[in-house]
């Protein structure tokens, strides 16, 4: 009798029947979110993204106490200053803790543009939890605490992360505070298109027939037009004399009216393979209502599925409100968001002088990546039963 040698893929065991293997009974007796939890962590990139938007969501949450300035406040003297440097070591040698010099502005003689030169005699030191302006800790709790800041310094020098704009407002403050609305607008506009997404794309693919028919024409009739032009007209439809608020409510209305057919067409698909299963077939020979069947047996059975879309369909609501208000056409100043920071970016002679106000743009970037990641762990992770 002859024995074959293994191949290559029985020694390459997949990671969960490797966890499996060494687990024990654990891995038998674990709930599915256990399951799930396990498989998600093996994808490291997912890990580390998700850390970054665990950051990125709290600065939104708490941008009054992560920024050190107020948005609107422009400090005079620091017209497109670019990035504070942070010292710990001085010019003998000596270690300190974080600090930067005192910085004095001049003009060069041959470009006739500001120049910004250290005070190597003066330094001020980075200090963490200090009293700074006024604002109410999530419009509620009065605070005056801040993450850093140098209050020593007073008004005679600012501590600029990311550089300061053609005003002089701090850079590093005004994405902090932009952070709020346009990671805030990803999620509202998705959860908006879960709603649709879900009760339309269950009612199509539970009962069929003519809703079917009905439903899917016209996802197919919204998804023919041209995205970026249907965004611009309805975005151009709202008033311009609207507040802020009406008009962050405006633009999410919007585009949770346009993303809702993705999340259509991904419920339809699992009505369509679930409903003639047999656990819905002993619910309704157990008496139980349509809608009883579609919202406590159906939707659960793939709410893994439905978390993974959203976090794969959150980076395209980021996107559509940056490059609606980059165009002027979303929100619009006094609000604050990305986009509108990036409209500085339209003005070539302020890209040239102070390229440092493309930092909004890195911060949609590195969003956008983390979103997607993410959303490729959690679809990975989606069915832990699978092999």
């Amino acid at each position: 009798m002859t024995v074959s040698a293994p191949t290559k893929d029985q020694y390459q065991e997949p990671a969960l029947e490797e966890e499996i293997l060494t687990g024990g009974e654990n891995v038998y007796v674990a709930p599915p979110w256990k399951l799930m939890w396990w498989r998600f962590r093996k994808h490291k990139m997912a890990m580390v993204s998700a850390v970054i938007l665990i950051l990125a969501y709290f600065t939104a949450a708490f941008c009054e106490f992560v920024a050190p300035y107020d948005p609107d406040t422009p400090f005079i003297q620091y017209k497109y200053s670019p990035p504070t440097k942070i010292h710990i070591r001085d010019a003998e040698g000596q270690f300190y803790a974080p600090f930067i010099y005192q910085t004095t502005r001049g003009i060069d003689p041959v470009t006739a543009q500001p120049t910004y030169i250290e005070d190597m005699k003066t330094r001020y030191p980075i200090q963490f939890f200090v009293q700074g302006f006024d604002y109410k800790l999530l419009g509620l709790i009065p605070a005056k605490l801040h993450l850093f800041g140098i209050p020593s310094a007073g008004e005679k020098q600012g501590v600029f992360l990311f550089g300061a704009d053609r005003l002089g407002r701090d850079m590093f403050s005004r994405i902090a505070y932009g952070a709020r609305l346009s990671l805030s607008l990803g999620l509202v506009g998705v959860l908006l298109s879960l709603v649709l997404g879900v009760l339309l794309g269950g009612i199509s693919g539970y009962f069929g027939g003519w809703v079917d028919t009905a439903v899917q024409r016209t996802i197919e009739f919204i998804r023919t037009i041209p995205t970026i032009p249907l965004w611009m007209t309805l975005s151009a439809a709202l008033p311009a004399d609207w507040p802020v608020t009406r008009v962050y409510f405006g633009i999410t209305v919007i585009l949770s009216l346009v993303g809702w057919t993705f999340m259509a067409r991904v419920v339809r698909g699992r009505f369509l393979a679930m409903r003639e299963e047999d656990f819905v077939l002993a619910a309704r020979l157990n008496g139980a209502r349509e809608m009883r069947i579609i919202v406590r047996h159906m939707v659960p059975s793939f709410l893994s599925y439905i978390i993974a879309a959203l976090t794969l369909a959150i980076p395209g609501m980021i996107l559509a409100e940056t490059g609606l208000s980059f165009l002027g056409l979303g929100l619009r100043p006094p609000a604050i968001s990305w986009g509108v920071l990036l409209q500085e970016a339209m003005n070539l002679r302020s890209l040239v002088l102070a390229p440092w106000v493309l930092t909004p743009g890195f911060a949609v970037v590195i969003s956008v990546l983390a979103f997607n990641f993410v959303g490729d762990g959690m679809r990975d992770a989606a069915d832990p039963y699978a092999r």
